[in-house]
């Protein structure tokens, strides 16, 4: 460098300072809408928008999460549903079974019997124990009614009664005593 030249003086925009430290309360020197307490409206409305925003996709997702449990369990109880069905219409075949056993003493049948009652049972089905107990009309049917020593005892099942998952799918029907 020679003496004829000289350093250029520095402009006070090009020297560099320390910004002051921004806060969430302070406004940033870009934002022009400041009041005179240094908050700036512009910056609070924008938190106000994202807190209204995030409660919203908070219900959102509760509210997806409900409809997800909804879902699931009308498919439980349509599942429970089909298999109430099913077996009510196997419970015909499982008294043909009973009665066959009455007269046919077969080793095989009594073994198919008690697998296809295992099979039923595992899925929820439990016969209703009926006999000799006091009659209860909200579980059996009186077909006949027979003299005995006390009244409303169960004497005989004609049709064995069965309660799905606990809830009742038929009903016995039943001979009760009735005192003479």
């Amino acid at each position: 460098m020679t003496h004829t030249q000289q350093k250029k003086p520095i402009d006070a925009t090009q020297k560099q300072q320390p910004e002051p430290e921004k806060t969430e309360e302070k406004c940033n020197e870009e934002c022009c809408c400041c009041e005179d307490n240094g908050t700036c409206q512009e910056c609070e409305e924008m938190k106000k928008q994202v807190e209204e925003y995030k409660a919203k996709y908070l219900r959102a997702l509760a509210d997806y999460q409900n409809h997800e449990r909804h879902v699931q369990n009308q498919r439980v109880e349509l599942i429970a549903m089909a298999n109430k069905e099913l077996i009510s219409k196997l419970l015909p075949f499982l008294d043909d079974l009973n009665r066959a056993e009455a007269f046919v003493q077969d080793k095989s049948l009594v073994h198919i019997k008690s697998s296809f009652m295992k099979m039923l049972e595992n899925e929820g089905l439990k016969e209703i124990d009926v006999l000799d107990k006091e009659y209860d009309p909200y579980t059996a049917e009186v077909i006949d009614m027979v003299p005995g020593e006390k009244d409303g005892i169960v004497v005989e099942v004609l049709r064995k009664g069965y309660v799905f998952n606990e809830k009742l799918i038929r009903v016995a029907q039943v001979k009760v005593s009735k005192k003479v």
